[in-house]
């Protein structure tokens, strides 16, 4: 059994860097397999059992809006009666009894800024935070217990980055192995999927506070933040060829991220 937490959801970026489809949509709604990148980062929550979401919106808040409130419809076949106001909906899946709470928090609002303006909606209790960009089979269960076991305001998801070039095995002048993109092991980078103490919230001050620079640097030099370091798949999608990477894993079939497959 989950303990209660729920999970906020940064969501109100510009998404500058993956402009070719962010000029129509905001990132989180960007597509894996059909599908916005935003869900597969929920599913990953919800397979856990932590299904009580709090998405902080900002840049074209309004398509993911738009995607909850129709949520049924654009993801079921429905059939429609005229002359009724409700479609008949067919085909439930998992996502029955997801909780979303969809929070303004302001376009140009820095990502500390965005967590501190839905408190309102986290009642005084620990909750997690991730990105609306990234993915991995990070095992949330595990993560949750050792925030618990270390008792500090914070806990960081520390993942292995991927190279930004293919590696080569090389012998004899040949190429023996070609990785593209492999993970480096040598180096920890935040990998977002956070888990705060509500206490932590105080320490943010204003909707200009980057949860980076700002909460999570206080809490360090404060001896509040521990890592857990997680050595499986992790991927961020900031550019159009990790879109399409990401994409290419799904279609395949071979996507480690969806452990609710």
């Amino acid at each position: 059994m989950a303990i209660k937490m729920k999970v906020v959801i940064l969501a109100g970026g510009l998404g500058t860097r993956l402009r070719e489809e962010t000029e129509y949509r905001p990132k989180p709604m960007v597509e894996i397999g059909g599908r916005p990148i935003l869900w597969h980062i929920m599913n990953i929550y919800a397979q856990y059992g932590y299904a009580d979401f709090v998405i902080c919106l900002g840049y074209k808040g309004e398509a993911i809006r738009d995607y909850f409130l129709n949520y049924e419809t654009h993801n079921r076949d429905f059939t429609v009666t005229l002359g009724q106001h409700q479609p008949e909906i067919h085909n439930h899946h998992d996502e029955v009894g997801w909780r979303v709470t969809l929070a303004e928090t302001g376009e140009r609002t820095n990502t500390g800024g965005r967590i501190k303006r839905v408190s309102r909606y986290l009642d005084g209790q620990p909750f997690m935070v991730t990105y609306g960009d990234g993915v991995a089979n990070v095992d949330i269960a595990r993560l949750v217990e050792f925030h618990r076991r270390h008792r500090k305001l914070g806990t960081i998801t520390g993942v292995h980055p991927s190279s930004r070039y293919g590696e080569l095995s090389v012998e004899n002048g040949l190429v023996k192995v070609f990785k593209e993109k492999p993970q480096v092991h040598e180096g920890w980078i935040n990998g977002g999927f956070f888990v705060l103490e509500h206490e932590a919230l105080d320490l943010i001050e204003g909707d200009q506070e980057s949860l980076e620079t700002g909460l999570l640097m206080k809490l360090s030099e404060r001896g509040e933040l521990a890592v857990y370091q997680h050595e499986g798949f992790w991927q961020c999608m900031d550019t159009y060829r990790e879109m399409e990477m990401l994409n290419e894993m799904w279609r395949s079939g071979e996507a480690p991220w969806a452990v609710w497959r």
